[in-house]
This record gives structure tokens, C-alpha cells and sequence, in this order.
């Protein structure tokens, strides 16, 4: 008695729940809202600094976001707070993370005038932030390689290892506050 009042329940549950199941397909996510579903961190940055750099550093973002899943990085509205901030000044180009996905990144205007791709020096800085060293020298195949690859390289994404790497650093990344 107690097994059929079971198994009656639960068959009555299913048919309940048969429509939410074979509901239509527009119930799937899109790629789109897949993808916010699947990044585990957004980070912010803030280019109003950046100058003439701005819309690489866009495209430096953008070339993370397309290569990676663990973590996204979008632009801070006005008035937000940034965890990045990205400033264009005459030096050599360099980053100050402090923790992991926060810091500062300067794009300096002295490796861009020797020939150096600004895409790839904007991505190559934002891979600091993202926990990444510098992997010099190196081939123009590595990201991470920066100016040891030359002002002919321009490759401006991450290899499999640099990939895997901000993946796993921000594996069980907690998510801002």
C-alpha cells in the first residue's frame, strides 16, 4: 500500500511538471545569457584615463573576455568604482596589481612610439591584473612574452597555458561584494 501511494505521487508530480520540462525552446539560455551564467567573477575597469589608448584597451578586454570564462571584464559605469584602472602616461607600460583582478595598468607611450602594438601591450598588462608574470624571453605566441617578441608581433591573445592559467586562478573566485 505504502509503494503504490508512493509511486502514485510521484507519477502525479511528473505530470504536473511535464509541462516545465517540454516547455518551449525559448527556455534554453541564449549563448549570450549563457555566458553571463557561466563567468564566475566581472571585474571593472575604468579607461577615462587612458587617452589615446582607449578604445585598445576595449579591444585588449574584449580579446580576455572572448579567451576566457573564469572571469569578465567590463567597463565600470560612470560614478562606479573600477577594480582596474588603466592611465596613459609616457613611460614604459607596466602594471601595479594589488590583489588578484584589482591594480593599476599603465600604458606607457614610449614602447607604443617604438613600434610596439598598442592591442597587445593593452592585453599583455591586463593579463598582470589577471595574475599572469611576464614570460621573457619568449615567442610572439606567448601573450606574456611582451616586448622580448619583438615590435613585428602583434599577437594580441593568450595561449592555451595563459588561457588555463586565468582559468584557474579564478577557479572559486568569490564574486565582488
Amino acid at each position: 500500500m505504502r509503494v503504490r501511494t508512493l509511486t502514485g505521487g510521484l507519477a502525479a508530480a511528473l505530470v504536473m511538471a511535464g509541462p516545465a520540462l517540454t516547455g518551449p525552446v525559448a527556455a534554453v539560455p541564449s549563448a549570450d545569457s549563457a555566458r553571463t551564467l557561466v563567468a564566475d567573477r566581472v571585474l571593472t575597469y575604468d579607461a577615462r584615463a587612458a587617452a589615446e589608448f582607449r578604445t585598445a584597451v576595449d579591444r585588449g578586454a574584449a580579446i580576455w573576455n572572448e579567451s576566457v570564462d573564469g572571469v569578465e571584464l567590463r567597463p565600470a559605469a560612470d560614478g562606479e568604482g573600477a577594480d582596474i584602472q588603466v592611465v596613459a602616461d609616457d613611460g614604459w607600460p607596466r602594471s601595479l596589481p594589488g590583489s588578484l583582478g584589482r591594480g593599476t595598468v599603465y600604458i606607457g607611450r614610449q614602447a607604443i612610439d617604438q613600434g610596439h602594438s598598442t592591442v597587445r601591450v593593452t592585453a599583455h598588462e591586463l593579463g598582470h591584473v589577471l595574475g599572469l608574470p611576464d614570460r621573457k624571453p619568449g615567442p610572439c605566441s606567448s601573450l606574456m612574452s611582451g616586448a622580448s617578441a619583438g615590435t613585428s608581433c602583434t599577437n594580441a591573445y593568450p595561449n592555451a597555458a595563459e588561457k588555463a592559467q586565468v582559468e584557474k586562478n579564478f577557479e572559486g573566485a568569490d564574486a565582488p561584494v
